[in-house]
């Protein structure tokens, strides 16, 4: 709904009638991607879920028939399990970390020199607000900044709007502001005894202040409070800054498998051919209010 593509759900039943199976797939239309079915764009997980392997196998024969009739030659499933008969992506992982009971043994886990990092922001005197909806306006405009930061369009406004909306019990957001300013916000997820940080900036010209330590910080707290168990910092390319980030806080790496059962070689990283390359680096300079314009337009049918 907040990208205007179309979604096909594909569920198998089993002999009773019970569902027994299901794979949403995304397809996206783009002129840098072409077109592609993807389960699922702009999160890390999203494979074939069904009561055995056996189903799994037959929702993924499913997809590919649909890609078939359909004329798409790319069908992606972005899975957490392995699937060595299919042509597969590994260049992603995700960093979890084991939740303790409380904040105090957390602070004890992460050790000294963390914990001063993130009390380096007490000196700007920071609020930290939390919350769903009510907090959009203040995480849109700081995740807007980043992305642009990033060289990369930022997903609509709409797409976070709605979701805060429709999953309001499974969402929260995270904003840390200095001197009555948004400085650094985070969107968080829930489910079951896991929380996941999927989205998260803070302002390039604020980060001297260690802002974003606080954040995530307060975001390993507010997933303590809700009782989660877990907590997932997201997808990462091995070795680059943002995964030794989310290392240092003690985390371990999960292997991510994106798999292409329609491929015959495998595919190249998105974002790795130095056209896109060239497009980041562009689209990092311009104004922001033209990159928020823009962005929205494009961002849906990136492959990302």
């Amino acid at each position: 709904m907040a990208f205007g593509q179309r979604v096909h759900r594909l569920t198998i039943a089993d002999p009773s009638g019970r569902l027994a199976g299901v794979l949403p797939l995304v397809e996206q239309r783009s002129v840098i991607a072409g077109r592609r079915l993807v389960s699922l764009p702009y999160v890390n997980y999203g494979g074939p879920l069904g009561d055995c392997d056996e189903t799994e196998q037959a929702l993924i024969r499913e997809a590919m028939q649909l890609a078939g009739e359909r004329g798409i030659s790319e069908l992606e499933l972005r899975d957490a399990i392995a699937r060595p008969a299919f042509t597969t992506r590994t260049d992603k992982v995700t960093v979890e970390l084991a939740l303790p009971e409380n904040g105090e043994m957390l602070g004890q886990a992460l050790g000294s020199k963390l914990r001063s990092q993130i009390r380096r922001a007490d000196r700007e005197a920071p609020e930290v607000a939390s919350g769903g909806a009510d907090l959009l306006d203040e995480f849109y405009p700081v995740f807007a900044a980043t992305m642009r930061d990033l060289g990369t369009p930022v997903y609509p406004r709409k797409f976070f709007r709605l979701l805060l909306e429709r999953c309001a019990a499974d969402c929260s957001v995270l904003v840390v502001r200095l001197h009555g300013r948004a400085a650094a916000a985070a969107l968080l997820t829930h489910f079951r005894d896991r929380t996941e940080i999927p989205w998260a900036a803070s302002l390039r010209e604020l980060r001297n202040t260690s802002v974003n330590m606080r954040l995530y910080w307060e975001c390993l707290l507010h997933a303590i409070g809700r009782g989660s168990r877990v907590f997932d910092f997201g997808r990462s390319t091995v070795d680059s800054g943002t995964y030794e980030f989310k290392l240092q806080w003690g985390g371990r790496p999960r292997q991510l498998h994106w798999v292409y059962p329609l491929a015959s070689g495998e595919p190249a990283p998105a974002g790795s051919g130095w056209m896109m390359q060239r497009a980041r680096s562009l689209w990092s300079r311009l104004p922001l209010p033209v990159a928020n314009a823009l962005g929205p337009l494009l961002s849906p049918g990136l492959p990302w």
